[in-house]
Formats: C-alpha cells, structure tokens, sequence
C-alpha cells in the first residue's frame, strides 16, 4: 500500500507536484544557523581548492604556498571557530575548527593505519571506509609514522577510498561514494602537520532509508537498503550526493598538554534532481558530529593503546570467512532487533539490507571492530561476548 501511495503522489498535476515538493523541502530544511563568511574566506577557499585540484589531478603540481596559508589560518586565533565559505562548483562551503588532547604521534596511528579502521575515529559518520587498489597508482598507509624532519620534503600519498556514511540526523538518509584522497606528512615551521584531502568522484549512489538506533552516541545504526528518506513525506525522494570535495589540516599546537587542532574546510552538493539543498548550518552540523565522537573517544582514558587495536584488527583478519559472515550475520540480526524493538521498522518489514554475501571482507571486520571500540570504551555492544567467539 506504501508503493501505490507514493505513485498517487507523483502523478499529481505537475503545479500541485511542485508545490507539495517545494513544501517539503521548507519541511525538511529548517533554517541552521552558522557564522557568516569571514573577509578572508574567498582567499582562503580557493587555496583550498588548488589542494583539491591537486588531488584530482596527479600531473598538477603540489603549491606550497596554498598549504602554508591554510595551516596558518588554522593556527591562528580567531573570535568565531566556525564560518562559512563561498560555494564552489555548485556546493555549499563552510569551515569548523576543534583541538583534541592527544600527541601528533598517536593522532597518526589511530586515524591514518592500515589496521586501524578510520571508522573508530568516526562512528557517527561512517559506516566504513575502505582503500581501493588502482595498480600503479595507490600507495598504503604506512604501519607506523615516523616524525616529520625540519626542512624535509613533504610525504604525500594518494589513493582511492570507498566511503559508506551512516545516517544523516536529519533525514536518515546514508549514501556510498567514492574518492580520490590525498595525504600530505611535513614539518612546518617545528610543528607536524598532516593535510587530509578528499574529492568525489562521479556522483554517490542513492540515497538510502536508514535509522539512528536511540542517541546517536550509541552508534547504533540501521541500514534498509531501501532508497529514499525516513523522515516523513519525504519517503519518495531519490537523493544523491552530487559532489564533495574537502582539505582537513592537523597541526600539532601544544606540548603540555599535547594537543592536535583540526580545521576541517568542507564543501557538499547534495539533494535531488540536480538541485543543492545543503545549507552551510548543514555542513557545520556534520562536521560538529564528527568532532564530538572524534575528542570523545581519542581523549578517553579506556582507549587502548594503538598496538591493541592493531592486535585486534589481525585476529579479525585472520578469522575463516564463514566465521566472520557467522559474526556479521549476527550483527545485522541484532540491528534489526534494536529497530524493531525502538519502533523504526516493523517486524514484517521487508529484508531488503545486506545478508552478508558479497560484501568485503574488510568492510565485515571494520563494523566488527566498531563493536569491540564500543565494549573497550565501556559502551554497550550489540554483540557483546559473541563478538570475540574464535578470535585469539
């Protein structure tokens, strides 16, 4: 009955179609405050965009400059720690900037580590994230960073990333995407720096109807598989993430106690039939989201030491595939229980998420290590002992 509805729906006359549609998008996107663009903006912006231009294309070269302006407009003091940006290439703009009290060395090995999921940085924002291989052009993210030297070249490297995010708190819409990325490792004037860069490419998959599972702090997610959005009537929408291009910039700015700033300068075209119905309160509130779990779980004191996390991560990956899909079958279960059980779906609802076959095994082992992030912080697991069954 929910189908023929919405088909009742769009075949409405076409002017009663557009302003039952331009209603909902009013609905759907309240007004989100944010600081204004600074006198700056315009100048700081397009040197970011010489660093996304540098990402998309391998044969530009890297301008050094545009790097030193960024870091310094992160290093400096500054009345609002938020602002907006001019839109570029059709997407909306805006700057967020936040410190965590943590040493640079550690920040590396528990955000930027072959076997150390980015997830568990960013479990409010990601489902997963995934490195792909390109022969010839990908490089790995190193086992351990050393320091940056003074006066050395800068190290970058490149590579694809899959990206699946978790639903958005507004909508509950989550999309995949794919980017190219780019790291950049220096020492600039005695502090360490990494540049973190990110352009989409192509458009992302459509949107799809999920659901935050109680506080979004549980990190407890549900993923239908079903296009469209969970907020009410907006069931219908086939929405994309058009473009989404970023330069994130951590610089180490304090020694007692250690402390790592992040400035995130992030633009997002998002929305449906071409048209950007992101806000620059939108972006801000996003990146705010990542903020919040990225202090609270890099600044906890139950946070494992990075070589523990990586021991985890081995025995996952050592585990028999039938044993992992065992264990992520079990997970998805418990996500449907947890929905049905807070009223998002019924229990008749169809199955229409992944069954586990045919998806990666390194996607199965990131949501798996999300579970143990979640009982090593002294969080509620939606596996609990089942989850370490068979691991060493």
């Amino acid at each position: 009955m929910a189908q023929k509805g919405r088909k009742e729906t769009l075949h409405l006359p076409l002017g009663v179609t557009r302003g039952i549609i331009f209603m909902l998008i009013l609905f759907w996107l309240q007004p989100v405050f944010a600081a204004p663009e600074t006198d700056s903006s315009r100048e700081i912006s397009e040197a970011a965009m010489k660093l996304v231009q540098f990402t998309a294309d391998p044969k530009t070269s890297l301008d050094s400059v545009a790097a030193a302006a960024l870091i310094d407009f992160v290093l400096k003091p500054k009345t609002a720690r938020e602002s907006g940006l001019p839109a570029f290439h059709k997407a909306t703009g805006a700057y967020y900037e936040f410190d965590t009290r943590i040493n640079f060395s550690d920040f590396l090995q528990y955000s930027y580590s072959r076997q150390i999921p980015s997830v568990l940085k960013s479990p409010s924002s990601l489902r997963y994230s995934l490195w792909k291989d390109r022969q010839g052009a990908m490089q790995k993210l190193p086992h351990r960073w050393a320091p940056a030297p003074e006066n050395g070249k800068p190290q970058i490297i490149r590579g694809l990333q899959h990206d699946a995010i978790t639903p958005d708190l507004t909508t509950g819409i989550y999309y995949e995407y794919d980017l190219d990325r780019t790291l950049i490792y220096m020492n600039y004037k005695g502090k360490q720096v990494l540049l973190a860069i990110a352009k989409q490419i192509d458009r992302s998959d459509v949107g799809r109807k999920g659901f935050i599972l109680g506080s979004d702090d549980d990190w407890n997610y549900y993923y239908s598989g079903e296009p469209g959005s969970a907020r009410v009537g907006l069931g219908w929408v086939k929405s994309y993430i058009y473009d989404y291009f970023s330069v994130t910039v951590y610089v180490e700015t304090g020694a007692s106690p250690a402390t790592v700033r992040t400035g995130v300068f992030q633009w997002i075209h998002a929305g449906w039939s071409g048209m950007n119905f992101v806000q620059t309160g939108h972006v801000i509130k996003g990146i705010k989201r990542y903020a919040k779990n990225s202090k609270t779980i890099l600044e906890s004191r139950k946070l494992p030491a990075p070589h523990q996390v990586a021991s985890v991560y081995q025995s996952f990956s050592s585990l028999p595939q039938s044993v992992l899909l065992e264990k992520y079958k079990a997970l998805l279960a418990a996500r449907r229980a947890l929905a049905v059980q807070s009223g998002k779906i019924k229990t008749d609802e169809p199955r229409n998420e992944h069954t586990g076959f045919g998806v990666f095994k390194e996607q199965i082992i990131e949501e798996l290590m999300l579970e143990y992030l979640k009982i090593a912080l002294g969080k509620t697991s939606l596996l609990g002992k089942q989850l370490f069954g068979g691991v060493e």
